[in-house]
């Protein structure tokens, strides 16, 4: 009952205890998927709550809560809610409360998530606000590592491309932090991790990062790369993105100087900075990694429903 009504909005409400948790149950339930669903939420009802674009995130949320037995109810940008007619957030997300058990909320609007936590009753995860957060993502990442290194300390991670606008990245640095997993930021100047994520790792958790802009400088040495796509959504203006939108891209030639059991991680969607090339080499898990937010979006929705 460790998550029992626990609201997740940033990796600052999770411990290094929370994440042993749900790494250990998504791998129960990995376990017991191979049996069929199962009926552990039945009569539970999901609410999904997407004000931005999402596939994987909303969707294995949804396959999640399915298989636990239980219902989803959607709402989207894209349909005809009366968020089109002019009702605020605010008002939309107390009526949906009186819909469901437990919400999973993206918006592009930074903070949104925490403010829907603090009206409502019933849990709050955040499927990820603006360039803020996405605290949910980290721990498939995490799953995905353990699965494949069967440990999480004395790895090395290099996480490359877009760090300023990055939230998948701003919230995995927190949680490789909190696991005691050693880290690398690969990113052009402009597009560093933020200054204000640099001092928490090292006044919270005392860990320095290293900062490179080339892969070939860390691609020798790391047991992962995590490759991010360049967030063209984020940017104030297009030429900026387009300045950006090309400058890097792994390939076979980068490959030939990796470590034998290097892992390329991605969150999704890639644009151009993995060739396709890859996909079928013994490095690539990023579609694995995906599958991986089943399992754990299932001990995420059980924990918080205390039902583990």
């Amino acid at each position: 009952m460790a998550l029992k009504g626990k609201d997740i909005i940033t990796l600052k409400d999770i411990t290094k205890e929370d994440i042993e948790f749900i790494l250990e149950n998504a791998e129960i339930f990995e376990k017991k998927l191979k049996n069929g669903p199962l009926k552990l939420l039945e009569g539970k009802i999901l609410a999904t709550i997407f004000l931005e674009p999402s596939t994987r995130t909303r969707l294995s949320f949804e396959s999640a809560m399915h298989k636990l037995g239980g219902r989803v109810l959607t709402v989207s940008k894209d349909e005809m809610t009366s968020l089109a007619k002019g009702e605020t957030l605010s008002d939309t997300v107390r009526v949906i409360e009186g819909y469901c058990d437990v919400i999973v909320i993206r918006t592009p609007i930074e903070g949104a998530p925490k403010m829907v936590s603090d009206m409502v009753s019933v849990p709050v995860i955040n499927g990820g606000d603006g360039a803020h957060s996405h605290p949910t993502q980290p721990f498939l990442d995490l799953y995905t590592l353990k699965k494949e290194f069967g440990k999480l300390e004395d790895l090395k991670v290099a996480i490359v491309g877009d760090l300023k606008y990055g939230r998948a990245v701003h919230s995995l640095a927190y949680a490789l932090a909190t696991m005691g997993t050693e880290m690398v930021f690969v990113s052009p100047k402009e597009l560093r991790m933020p200054d204000s994520i640099i001092k928490v790792l090292k006044n919270e958790f005392g860990v320095e990062a290293e900062e490179k802009e080339k892969i070939e400088d860390v691609i020798s040495e790391v047991d992962a790369l995590y490759m991010t796509r360049i967030q063209r959504e984020r940017f104030p203006h297009e030429s900026e993105y387009e300045k950006m939108r090309s400058v890097y891209k792994l390939d076979s030639k980068i490959m030939k100087n990796a470590k034998e059991g290097m892992k390329i991680l991605h969150p999704l969607p890639r644009m151009d900075e993995i060739s396709p090339e890859l996909d079928a080499t013994k490095h690539a898990c990023y579609f694995n990694q995906a599958h991986n937010g089943v399992p754990v979006r299932m001990a995420i929705l059980a924990g918080v429903l205390g039902k583990i």
